[in-house]
C-alpha cells in the first residue's frame, strides 16, 4: 500500500520471499479501494459471488451512500459507483449539504471483536488501510439490498417502512475465501455472525442532517462470543475536490463531545450528546479551486451511538493517523498501568503508535476503554503528563493543526450466545458551522483553547439530539408501563412573582420509536406547457390531505405550496405561489404559568363560530378581532380567555397568480379509493375531483429549463412544541422546458438551437445552460446543445458540411412530459471523440418524415 511521502515494504511469501521497495510519486497520493484491488482479486479463486450493492440516501440534506457488506461510503466496497435502485451516479461517499460539491467522508465500517474458545478474533466491514474486507452479502438474489418507504404505501414492504427511505441488507463474516491474509500473514478466523442493518433516513427540517443505523447481530456459530465489543470506524474526508492538489483531506482532526448546553425556554441545560466528530481545521473558506471557485467546508460530521445491548457499558473513543511511515502513523496512547484499563504498554509491532494492525491489536483499540484528547491538543501535551504518552515533538504541532485522521467509537463488553441477536444503533450526522470565525485556524498548534472556544457545535448538537429523539421519542411511554423518559423542569418567576415550572422531556422510555412528526405527503403533480412561457402544474392531494401523521395521529395537512427554480439545488427555488386551509390557533391564558399556550390543532372558522359565537350561523363572529391585548372571554367560565391568529396566511384564493381547485364545485367524494368511487368524481385520467389543483406561472423563459416541486405542509405539533413541517423542496422535484410556439393555435413553432454559435469560453454553466445539476464534473465534462420545441418523437442528426455523420440522437419523449420538446447534445461524436471547432447542420425529422435543418458554429 503507497500512501504520502511513505515506503511500504510489501512481503509476499512463497519458497522465495521478495523484497520490494516502493516510493509514492507525490505527497499526496493516498490508497483508494477499486474493483480491481483487494477482494476482487480473489473472486476467481472462490465459489461465491457476494451480490455487492450500492445505494444512496439522498431524501435530505445529507447524501449517504450504504453499502451491503458492513461499510458505508463508496470506497470500501467492489460494487459499482452507481445506485442499484435508481441507476444514478453515487460519486462521494457524503455529500453535505446535498448538491455542494463538498465531500464529508472516506468510508467508514462496523467491527467486531470478542474472544471465541481461545481465540481473540475481530471482523470488520473494512480497515480503510490495507483494503481489508471480512463481511460479504450472499449470492443473488439472496445478499440483494431491499428499498421501502413511507412515502410509498403500495411499494414493496411498505408495511415494514419505517422512514422515507430505507434500505436493509444482511451479510456474514463467513466468507474467509474471499479475505486476504492480515499485515502478519494470518488468515481471517470468521466470528460466525450474521449483520442485518437498517439504515433510516428522512426529509423533514428537524431529521434532515442525519441517517439512522439500526444493527442486528446474531450468533451463527456454534459457541459463544465471550467478551464482545463493537465499533464504528470513521475516516472522514472533509474538502471538494481532494485529489486535485489540494490535499483537502490532509487538515481534517478529531475529537469527542460529551455534553453541549441547550436551551428550553428560558432555561439552559447542559444535556448528553456523546458524539465523536470531525471537522476541517479551518473551513477551508479561502482556497481556490481549479474551476476558480471556493467551495467552504465549515461543516462536521459525527457519531452518535443512541441504543447499545446493554444500560451500563465500556466506551472508547481512539482516533489516529495511519501512514505507511511508522513515525507518521501516530495515535494518542495511554502511559503504562494508566488509565480505566491498567496494562502494560502495547506494542502494535508496526512501529507505529497509530494504526492498529491484526486482530489482537484492533480488539485492543475497542476495548481499551480511552478516551483520547482531542487532536487539537496533540502539541499540549507536556512530558510530565501523568496519562498520556508524550507525542514526537518534531511532528506533534503538524497532528494538532489537522492531518488525514480516522477515529474508531466502540463499545462493550456483551455476550452472545449461539443463535441470540444484539442490537446497536447509531446516528451519522451532519451539522452546519462548526466554523463562524476563518481566521481561527491561525490558532494552531499554539493556542488550541482559543480555537476550540472558537467553534460553534450548536447545530451539530442539535443535530445529534434530534437524532436519539427521532430513534427514542421523549416523553413517549412506547410500551404502556408508565414510564415516560426523562424530564428536565425549567423553574423561572414571572412579572407578578408567582413561580411558573415547565417539562421538557430530553430522553425516552428506551423502547426505540424510530418515529418522528412528519409533513403530509407531497402531492403527485404534472407539468404542462400549453403556450410560450407558460408552464401549468396540475397535482392531486388525495394523499395529502387524508393521510394521519404517523406520531400525533392526525390528519395535519394544512395546505400546498408551488417552488420555482432554475436547477435542483435548494437554494435556487422560490415560492412562487401557496394555499393554505382557513383556519385559527386558540391561544389560552393559563394563570398557573402566567403564559398564553397554544394546547390544540388549528380549528376551522365554522368549529370557532359553533364553540364561541351566538350561533353556527352567526357570520359576524371574527376570531381576529380578538388578540393578546383584546382577549376573549367565554360566557359561560369567566376564568376562560382565548385570543385567536391564523394558522400560516389562510391564503385561499382564486384567479390570477393563485393555486386554484380544478374543480371548485365538486363536493366531497362519496368514497376515498379511486376505484370505489362514483364516475362522475372522477377526471379523465381516474383522480378523484374534489382533490384537483393547478396553478398557471407565466412569462417564464422558453429557452432555459424550469425546476418545479409541489409541497405540502401540516400545522405542527402544539403539543411537542414542532412546529410547522414540510416537504422537501428538492425530492421529487421536476424539470420542463416552455414550449416556443403555440399547438392550441396549430403552430407546433420552429426548432430551436442554442447556444448558437457555441463558445467553450462563454460560462454557460454560470448562465445555467449546462451543468446546474452536476457539481462533481468540471465544465468540459458538462458541455450541452439544446434542441428545443422538437416533437415528441423524432430524430436529431448532426452533420459535418461535408455530409459526414457527426451525431444522431433518437429523442422519444412522452406527449405532455416535462422533456417531450427538449433534448441535448454533449458535443461528442459518434466515435466518443469531443467535436472539433467548425461549422454543422443539423435535421431534425418526425414520426410523418417532415424534416426542419439548421446551422451551428461550434468553437472549442
Amino acid at each position: 500500500m503507497c500512501e504520502r511521502g511513505s515506503v511500504n515494504w510489501i512481503v509476499l511469501s512463497g519458497v522465495l520471499l521478495l523484497l520490494v521497495s516502493l516510493w509514492c510519486e507525490s505527497a499526496e497520493a493516498r490508497m483508494k479501494l477499486r474493483e480491481s484491488d483487494g477482494r476482487g482479486q480473489n473472486y476467481p479463486m472462490a465459489t461465491a459471488r457476494p451480490a455487492h450493492m450500492l445505494a444512496a440516501h439522498r431524501i435530505g440534506r445529507i447524501e449517504l451512500a450504504v453499502t451491503n457488506n458492513g461499510t458505508f461510503g463508496v470506497e470500501y466496497t467492489p460494487a459499482s459507483r452507481s445506485d442499484y435502485f435508481t441507476g444514478d451516479p453515487v460519486s462521494l461517499s457524503c455529500q453535505y449539504p446535498k448538491g455542494s460539491g463538498v465531500t464529508y467522508l472516506f468510508g467508514a465500517a462496523f467491527w467486531i471483536g470478542a474472544v471465541a474458545g481461545r481465540d481473540t478474533l475481530v471482523s470488520v466491514g473494512a480497515d480503510g488501510w490495507q483494503t481489508v474486507n471480512e463481511m460479504f452479502p450472499d449470492d443473488e438474489p439472496f445478499g440483494q439490498m431491499q428499498y421501502r418507504s413511507i412515502k410509498d404505501p403500495n411499494g414493496p414492504y411498505a408495511d415494514e417502512a419505517v422512514s422515507e427511505e430505507d434500505y436493509i441488507s444482511v451479510y456474514t463474516d463467513t466468507f474467509p475465501g474471499l479475505v486476504d491474509n492480515d499485515f502478519f500473514g494470518r488468515l481471517h478466523k470468521p466470528l460466525n455472525i450474521e449483520v442485518r442493518e437498517a439504515s433510516y433516513a428522512w426529509s423533514y427540517a428537524y431529521a434532515e442532517d442525519f441517517v439512522l443505523f439500526d444493527y442486528r447481530i446474531r450468533n451463527i456459530g456454534s459457541q459463544p462470543l465471550h467478551k464482545v465489543y463493537m465499533g464504528i470506524y470513521v475516516d472522514d474526508e472533509i474538502c471538494y475536490d481532494c485529489m486535485g492538489g489540494t490535499s483537502g483531506y490532509t487538515d481534517d482532526h478529531s475529537g469527542f463531545l460529551r455534553t453541549y448546553a441547550n436551551q428550553y425556554g428560558a432555561c439552559q441545560f447542559e444535556d448528553t450528546v456523546f458524539i465523536a466528530w470531525q471537522a476541517d481545521n479551518d473551513g477551508d473558506a479561502d482556497v481556490v479551486y481549479s474551476d476558480g471557485r471556493t467551495h467552504p467546508t465549515p461543516d462536521a460530521v459525527a457519531t452518535r451511538i443512541v441504543r447499545t445491548p446493554a444500560e451500563t457499558l465500556d466506551v472508547s473513543f481512539n482516533w489516529w493517523i495511519g501512514n505507511g511511515d511508522p513515525q507518521l502513523d501516530f495515535g494518542p496512547r495511554e502511559l503504562p498501568f494508566k488509565g480505566q484499563w491498567a496494562e502494560p504498554f502495547r506494542d502494535f509491532g508496526t512501529g507505529g503508535l497509530g494504526t492498529p494492525e491484526g486482530d489482537v491489536n484492533k480488539y485492543y483499540i475497542l476495548r481499551n476503554r480511552e478516551f483520547d484528547y482531542d487532536q487539537i491538543f496533540t502539541a499540549d501535551i507536556s512530558p510530565n503528563d501523568t496519562l498520556w504518552l508524550y507525542p514526537n515533538q518534531d511532528l506533534a504541532a503538524d497532528f494538532a493543526d489537522g492531518y488525514d485522521t480516522r477515529y474508531l467509537l466502540s463499545f462493550g463488553p456483551f455476550e452472545i450466545v449461539p443463535g441470540q441477536s444484539l442490537p446497536i444503533s447509531f446516528a451519522y450526522l451532519a451539522g452546519q458551522n462548526i466554523h463562524r470565525d476563518p481566521a481561527n485556524g491561525a490558532n494552531l498548534p499554539d493556542r488550541p483553547d482559543l480555537y476550540y472556544r472558537n467553534l460553534d457545535f450548536t447545530d451539530l448538537s442539535l443535530n445529534a439530539m434530534w437524532a436519539s429523539w427521532v430513534y427514542d421519542n421523549p416523553g413517549v411511554d412506547s410500551d404502556g408501563d408508565g414510564y415516560f423518559g426523562k424530564h428536565h423542569l425549567c423553574s423561572t418567576l414571572t412579572q407578578q412573582g408567582a413561580l411558573k415550572v415547565d417539562t421538557f422531556w430530553y430522553e425516552g422510555d428506551g423502547i426505540p420509536d424510530f418515529r418522528g412528526a412528519a409533513p403530509p405527503p407531497p402531492p403527485d403533480f404534472r407539468l404542462e406547457s400549453p403556450s410560450e412561457g407558460t408552464i401549468v402544474i396540475r397535482f392531486n392531494g388525495l394523499r395529502s390531505e387524508t393521510t394521519r401523521d404517523n406520531f400525533s395521529r392526525l390528519q395535519d395537512f394544512e395546505g400546498y405550496r408551488v417552488y420555482l427554480g432554475r436547477d435542483n439545488r435548494e437554494e435556487s427555488f422560490s415560492l412562487i405561489a401557496s394555499y393554505d386551509r382557513e383556519n385559527f390557533n386558540k391561544y389560552v391564558w393559563n394563570e398557573a404559568t402566567d403564559d398564553w399556550e397554544l394546547n390544540d390543532p388549528p380549528f376551522t372558522l365554522p368549529e370557532l363560530r359553533c364553540l364561541y359565537a351566538d350561533s353556527c350561523g352567526d357570520n359576524s363572529f371574527d376570531p381576529l378581532f380578538y388578540t393578546r391585548s383584546r382577549r376573549f372571554q367565554h360566557p359561560d367560565f369567566a376564568d376562560s380567555q382565548f385570543f385567536f391568529v391564523r394558522q400560516d396566511f389562510n391564503a385561499v384564493g382564486t384567479g390570477a397568480g393563485a393555486i386554484e381547485k380544478t374543480y371548485p364545485d365538486q363536493p366531497f367524494p362519496s368514497h376515498l379509493d379511486p376505484d370505489s368511487a362514483r364516475p362522475d368524481e372522477l377526471t379523465p385520467l381516474g383522480h378523484l375531483k374534489y382533490f384537483e389543483y393547478q396553478y398557471t406561472a407565466e412569462n417564464l423563459l422558453p429557452t432555459v429549463p424550469y425546476w418545479v416541486n409541489v409541497t405540502a405542509f401540516d400545522f405542527g405539533s402544539p403539543e411537542s412544541g414542532l412546529a410547522s413541517l414540510e416537504t422537501s423542496v428538492t425530492d421529487g422535484a421536476k424539470s420542463i422546458y416552455t414550449i416556443l410556439g403555440n399547438p392550441a393555435q396549430g403552430d407546433p413553432g420552429k426548432i430551436t438551437v442554442y447556444p448558437n454559435p457555441y463558445r467553450a469560453d462563454a460560462g454557460y454553466r454560470d448562465l445555467g445552460f449546462e451543468g446546474r445539476q452536476d457539481v462533481v464534473r468540471p465544465d468540459n465534462r458538462v458541455r450541452a446543445v439544446h434542441f428545443a420545441n422538437l416533437p415528441p418523437k423524432c430524430t436529431i442528426r448532426i452533420f459535418t458540411l461535408d455530409g459526414d455523420l457527426v451525431r444522431e440522437i433518437v429523442h422519444d419523449g412522452v406527449q405532455g412530459s416535462s422533456s417531450a420538446s427538449h433534448d441535448e447534445w454533449d458535443l461528442i461524436t459518434r466515435n466518443t471523440q469531443r467535436v472539433a471547432t467548425g461549422l454543422y447542420y443539423w435535421t431534425v425529422e418526425d414520426a410523418a418524415g417532415n424534416v426542419q435543418t439548421g446551422r451551428l458554429a461550434i468553437i472549442m
